[in-house]
């Protein structure tokens, strides 16, 4: 380990504190080791559009939207090769959440992210992006996972 000696302001440090006890931090050491790990997997790699990734999009829309739960319905549709699965909740009459899993190479799952969330009546979205070679460097078998957990739902 490496001793790193920083100035932070008070209003920061209040908030590093806060965050430190909500996380079940013991010390500032491990918040801040937490949250540059965190900043460091969104820094952009030179080839990071080309790898491939598993990632989860949330998007709440109004699905009394001129067409739009048909539109979206038809986006998965076209890009089934990248969608895992999709779970669809009704906040309420007009409101549907949505969070669809998705694989691919990140440029094309971002892509197809930014098309939906661009949607006229989508009102809010995130992308959530793991690199799929995060563990060990390997690529996951997320059809392997999904046949596996299939069958144990079966037995």
């Amino acid at each position: 380990m490496q001793r790193v000696t920083i100035t932070i302001d008070e209003e920061l440090m209040s908030a590093l504190d806060q965050y430190m006890e909500a996380g079940g931090h013991r010390n500032r050491s491990e918040a801040v080791r937490d949250l540059v790990r965190a900043g460091l997997l969104k820094t952009p790699e030179a080839d990071e559009s080309a790898r491939p990734c598993v990632a989860a999009l949330v998007y709440v829309y109004d699905h009394e939207t001129r067409q739009l739960s048909k539109r979206l319905m038809n986006d998965h549709h076209s890009h089934a090769g990248m969608s895992i699965a999709t779970l669809h909740v009704h906040m309420d009459e007009a409101t549907c959440l949505e969070v669809s899993l998705l694989r691919g190479q990140k440029s094309d799952v971002e892509h197809f992210a930014d098309h939906l969330i661009g949607e006229r009546g989508v009102r809010y979205g995130q992308l959530v992006v793991v690199p799929a070679d995060v563990a060990h460097g390997e690529a996951p078998d997320v059809d392997r996972h999904l046949r596996e957990s299939h069958a144990h739902h079966s037995s």
